[in-house]
Parts: structure tokens; C-alpha cells; sequence
């Protein structure tokens, strides 16, 4: 008897996902350690010091020292995320510019869902580094938009995600153990660089968000770091991971002006 697709109750928990999903991680940077760094926006000011395995920080009313993982994105640019060792419902993610002395702080606090909201709430706070250069802001971005790009995390899992508005974008399991599963969740994302954008996700069906950062550049060969943050099956323990893709642009849609959803 086939798997009813649309009886959202056989989902896969998060845990379910995890095996094997992070084959195309990239590999981890010890570039940060040894530095501290200090970011100024309109949230307040917001510290960050690393060593060779942890970061002690303080931002956004909360501070903490916990083990990170960090991700060279393109030259200068760093891709950091940690799960806080006290609070076990929040998650960190913060991009690191050097170059044009910019940063982006994305607080994922993880709470109950209920009908009106996701599980996983996200806190943007964009900003500039104190003793760096300051290039262009790092701002919510529609460049996204219209774009059908093919993510291949691991010789057995696959996605395409449609990004089709600044609140909404379809993901499709192409192989792996949710194939044949797709749904349409929020999504919020920012432009660091030019082709370069943090892409984050809601999840409604399975309690879970996502933070990415993605180099688009060349749209045949499409790199991605990210985490995934939830509960448990049991809805009682959180569960984080970090994971890459390699991804390919394989469509894009053209709205004529007056029904373009980016505009």
C-alpha cells in the first residue's frame, strides 16, 4: 500500500532527515578564531569573540559561549552558527562581511506552533563591524524571485525550491526519504553581496526553520551552507544541524510588470 503524501501525520520528524543529509557540507574554517568582533545597528551594539572552537558572545538581550561551526562562503565572507548551550530553544546564525565591514545576526528561537504560528521564529538584525570599512548594507532582498534551483545535498537527497514572492517560496523533495513531498512555507531573504544571499525558511508541517547563505554567482554551480533547528520528534527536545548543497538554476519565471510579485 503506497504512503498517503498527503496525510501530513507520516512526515518525517527532523531527526528522520538528518542522516546523511550533510555529505556536501563543506569543510569547517578556524579563520575566526583568535578575533573579536563588534557590530553596531539598529538592534544595539552586539559583541562576538572566537576562539579555535568557541564563541562568546552577547547580542540581542542574550550572551552566551558555546561551540560554533564556521563556513568560508567566498573570499573574506564567514558563515557562523552555534546552538546556545544554556538556552536550548534559540540558535545562532551570523554572517561575517570583512571585506565591506558588514554583518547580519539571525537569532532562530524555537517555541510551539500553533495555528497562527510556526514553530520557529527569526530575529534579523543587519549591521556594520566597528574597525572595518563599511561597503553597501545587507538588506531583504527580491532577487530571489522567479527563480527554480535544483539543491543536491548528498548522493540521496535532493530538492528544488521556487522562490515566488518575498513572503513565499515551494520546496519539492526530489529524492531521499520525503520524496514526493513539496508544500509552500515563509521565507525571508537578504542580500550580503552582489549573487550572494541569505536565504531563511518557516516550516508549518514539520516544526523546524532553516538559515542558509548561498553564493549564486554562477548559476550552473550554486554553493550553499546552512542549519536546520526543531523538535524532536517527541516535541520536547530541539534538534540542530548544519548541512551544504551544491545547486544548479534550472528555470526562471518572467512575470510581466504589473503582476511581477517583486515588485
Amino acid at each position: 500500500m503506497s504512503l498517503n503524501l498527503l496525510d501530513t501525520s507520516n512526515w518525517l520528524p527532523l531527526e528522520g532527515l538528518a542522516p546523511g543529509f550533510d555529505a556536501n557540507k563543506a569543510p569547517t574554517v578556524h579563520d575566526l578564531a583568535g578575533q573579536q568582533f563588534r557590530v553596531r545597528g539598529d538592534g544595539g551594539p552586539m559583541t562576538f569573540s572566537f576562539d579555535d572552537e568557541e564563541v562568546q558572545w552577547a547580542a540581542a538581550g542574550q550572551a552566551g559561549t558555546a561551540p560554533y561551526e564556521a563556513f568560508l562562503v567566498a573570499g573574506q565572507l564567514y558563515y557562523a552558527q552555534w546552538h546556545s548551550v544554556v538556552e536550548q530553544d534559540l540558535a545562532i546564525s551570523l554572517v561575517l562581511d570583512l571585506t565591506n565591514g558588514t554583518a547580519l545576526y539571525i537569532g532562530a528561537t524555537l517555541g510551539k506552533p500553533t495555528p497562527s504560528r510556526v514553530a520557529v521564529q527569526h530575529d534579523f538584525r543587519p549591521g556594520t563591524l566597528d574597525g572595518f570599512a563599511a561597503g553597501a548594507a545587507i538588506a531583504e532582498s527580491t532577487g530571489l524571485i522567479g527563480r527554480r534551483v535544483e539543491w543536491v545535498y548528498s548522493e540521496s537527497h535532493a530538492y528544488e525550491h521556487i522562490y515566488l514572492s518575498p513572503t513565499w517560496y515551494t520546496w519539492q523533495c526530489l529524492a531521499g526519504p520525503e520524496r514526493g513531498l513539496a508544500d509552500t512555507d515563509s521565507n525571508t531573504v537578504f542580500q550580503v553581496r552582489p549573487g550572494i544571499f541569505v536565504f531563511t525558511w518557516r516550516e508549518k508541517v514539520i516544526p523546524c526553520g532553516s538559515v542558509t547563505i548561498a553564493d549564486h554567482r554562477d548559476v550552473n554551480a550554486i554553493r550553499s551552507h546552512g542549519s536546520l533547528f526543531g523538535w524532536d520528534e517527541s516535541g520536547t527536545q530541539p534538534v540542530h544541524f548544519t548541512f551544504g548543497a551544491h545547486g544548479k538554476l534550472i528555470s526562471m519565471t518572467h512575470h510581466r510588470p504589473e503582476l511581477d510579485p517583486a515588485l
